[in-house]
């Protein structure tokens, strides 16, 4: 017999020590919510007034969870704000608060209502999960009354959380997060956590974990579920608003899961009017299924299968992702270099000036390199090479690295950068690479029409990000989304 490897060999432990009974694979279900929003009021709405919009939506929810697990589905997650929405004070969202326990009470509110406060929402949650046989996945808000002894106690005496809750199969409470990185106006409603929290749990097909929406920028949670508590698959209610060209709920969200390697089930709200649309099922290799429609307000239910244990996989091997880049010779600024805004960031960009070529620019530390060739170069088509070395500073702090090949928005210079979502250029090959001095970086391809393109792309061990077949529609941007979290 011949000598297992040492890659073999961890794959062959790994799966003798999976729990008896685990499944190597599982089927996941994400729900896009088109939201029913609270009136505008001077006021805040009674506790009846707020549980009636709140059962508006949760009907919808339910027809969704009921959907999934004819399907088939093990878990399905569902969208933040999706009970109550977005557009309330701290005051005005207080009714819609529920007090939840901690897991470790061992709680199944819908056959046990009564055992803690009211509480509505849990119970009606729990309901689904149990009535229907599959883990549900919400978010909702948590309220905890603090003392004046407390240093940090809010004036009004409470603590407000926006939260996730998660409820096994049975109804049961398995898991509660409280979000840490609020996003701007978020602060308005809600309490930032004293400390961070990590929540995991375990089931029969894979750990997983779970936070919300902005958190997926930061070091705490998301890194440290992925890389220092080993998640398999991680749970995300979202209110994205899509950012072009780089942060689109889908393209962001993908590259996220490959770049980390592990499934991420992302559910996203639906407002066009916010610019929130984007859900998705992605694993390490490529989206399994995916949802981006800014021309109505429809809702949408995804429902995939994914490998319960990604890390297992072979392509999970991470790459050094300045191995390539560094091999090719810095060059000194040329002629076609000159400098864009992207989302407030200053870009130094330098022009693609013919059909095929090879070309570097630099901004501090990092250079970023393509080599590309295009089916046929439209006129009245720009593309640039574009890099970001520093600390973006508009609604966080947070230290980017960033190589892009991007279309603009017209053939003036000023417009690269600008929001695009269509092109007419095809390409035969392109491959992108930068000399990032962080491992945590996000692959992106955009094809025209903010569509996907999974399977045509793959990232080599020494950090090159390549296209394996001529690319089958325009390209918008094919992007290395760097995140260096020592320098925040």
């Amino acid at each position: 017999m011949l000598a297992l490897q040492p890659l073999a060999q961890a794959v062959v432990f790994a799966l003798l020590v999976l729990p008896a009974g685990a499944s190597e694979r599982f089927t996941a279900a994400v729900y896009e919510h088109a939201v029913i929003l609270p009136p505008p009021a001077l006021l805040p709405p009674s506790a009846e007034e707020a549980l009636a919009l709140m059962d508006r939506n949760m009907d919808v929810l339910e027809k969704a969870v009921k959907e999934a697990a004819r399907q088939g589905a093990h878990i399905i997650v569902t969208p933040e704000d999706g009970i109550y929405g977005w557009r309330l004070t701290r005051e005005a969202i207080y009714p819609y608060l529920e007090d939840i326990p901690d897991p470790e009470v061992d709680w199944i509110p819908c056959t046990d209502p009564k055992r803690f406060a009211p509480a509505p929402v849990l119970e009606r949650l729990s309901c689904m999960a149990r009535n229907n046989s599959i883990y549900v996945v919400a978010n909702m808000g948590d309220k905890k009354l603090c003392s004046s002894s407390d240093p940090g106690c809010p004036s009004d005496g409470r603590y407000q959380y926006n939260t996730d809750v998660v409820f096994d199969s049975e109804g049961k409470l398995l898991a509660r997060y409280h979000k840490y990185n609020l996003f701007m106006s978020e602060t308005i409603q809600f309490n930032i956590p004293k400390e961070p929290e990590a929540v995991t749990f375990e089931t029969p097909f894979g750990k997983f974990g779970i936070f919300t929406c902005f958190d997926i920028l930061f070091h705490n949670p998301a890194v440290v579920l992925v890389n220092e508590l080993q998640v398999d698959t991680v749970l995300f209610p979202t209110a994205w608003m899509n950012v072009l060209p780089f942060l689109t709920a889908v393209e962001f969200h993908s590259a996220w899961a490959m770049g980390m390697g592990v499934n991420l089930l992302s559910a996203n709200t639906h407002n066009t009017g916010m610019a929130m649309t984007g859900s998705g099922i992605y694993a390490p290799d490529g989206a399994r299924a995916y949802y981006y429609n800014m021309k109505t307000e429809d809702g949408r239910l995804l429902v995939a299968e994914l490998n319960s244990h990604p890390r297992l996989s072979p392509a999970y091997p991470p790459a050094n992702w300045s191995a390539y880049a560094s091999s090719v010779k810095r060059v000194s600024p040329n002629e076609h270099d000159f400098s864009g805004l992207i989302f407030h960031d200053t870009f130094t960009f330098t022009e693609l000036t013919k059909s095929e070529g090879n070309f570097t620019v630099c901004q501090k530390d990092l250079c970023c390199h393509v080599s590309y060739k295009m089916a046929g170069k439209q006129e009245d088509e720009v593309y640039v090479l574009g890099a970001f070395d520093g600390l973006h500073v508009v609604e966080g702090q947070y230290y980017l690295q960033i190589c892009t090949l991007l279309k603009c928005k017209s053939t003036e210079q000023k417009s690269c950068g600008q929001p695009v979502e269509t092109a007419q250029t095809k390409f035969d090959m392109f491959s992108l690479s930068g000399t990032f001095g962080t491992n945590y970086v996000f692959p992106e391809v955009l094809y025209s029409g903010v569509q996907l393109a999974p399977g045509e792309f793959e990232v080599l061990s020494d950090g090159c990000l390549i296209s394996k077949i001529a690319p089958t529609k325009p390209v918008v941007t094919v992007t290395l989304f760097g995140r260096w979290y020592e320098k925040d």
